[in-house]
């Protein structure tokens, strides 16, 4: 005798917030890789809006020796302290003068992800970074030729490797930024 159970089928919210945040981890995974093949082995890497820092997280799969830090504006990252995501936690925007001063100059990559970057945080992420390091943005927009001439100010070039067909029809894309290793502070 078989009996048979029918489960209802799942809520509509609940198949959205599992399908964004599979997608969320398939972004992240795809991010983590793309800076992989541009420099391997990050001593420091610094995650803008991390939250839970989950990104800190699914990348350290590919860098187990790097020492990730993360910023938020809300003490969730206070937690992923806590869980050991992140080293360093730093509550506040990136902007924040007490954070930007912290950050100056410290990070090999600086990844802002999962959330739209102002023109300001831009510049700040820019300044976070040693020379020669990375800045890893996502986007739902291309480049526009105002944050091209802007990071081309500041000594930085695009890096953005070639994607795959399915990558260019997402709706976000990544945009890579490499800066020079004279280039000012």
């Amino acid at each position: 005798m078989t009996i048979s159970v029918r489960l209802p089928p799942p809520a509509p919210h609940r198949l959205r917030t599992l399908l964004n945040d599979l997608d969320r981890r398939r972004r992240h995974r795809g991010a983590a890789r793309a800076i992989w093949r541009l420099l391997p082995e990050p001593e420091s890497w610094l995650d803008v809006n991390t939250g839970d820092a989950d990104f800190p997280e699914t990348a350290r799969r590919l860098f187990p020796y790097t020492s990730f830090d993360g910023t938020d504006p809300t003490p969730r990252v206070a937690y992923a302290r806590a869980a050991e995501r992140v080293e360093e936690a730093y509550v506040g925007t990136l902007t924040d003068p007490h954070i930007a001063t912290a950050v100056r100059g410290r990070y090999d990559v600086v990844s802002v992800l999962d959330a739209p970057a102002s023109s300001e945080e831009i510049r700040t992420a820019v300044t976070a970074l040693r020379p020669a390091g990375l800045l890893v943005m996502e986007a739902p927009w291309r480049p526009s030729d105002e944050t091209r001439a802007y990071l081309k100010s500041q000594g930085c070039t695009l890096v953005t490797p070639s994607r795959p067909l399915a990558e260019r029809l997402a709706k976000t894309h990544l945009l890579i930024a490499r800066r020079a290793p004279g280039a000012p502070r």
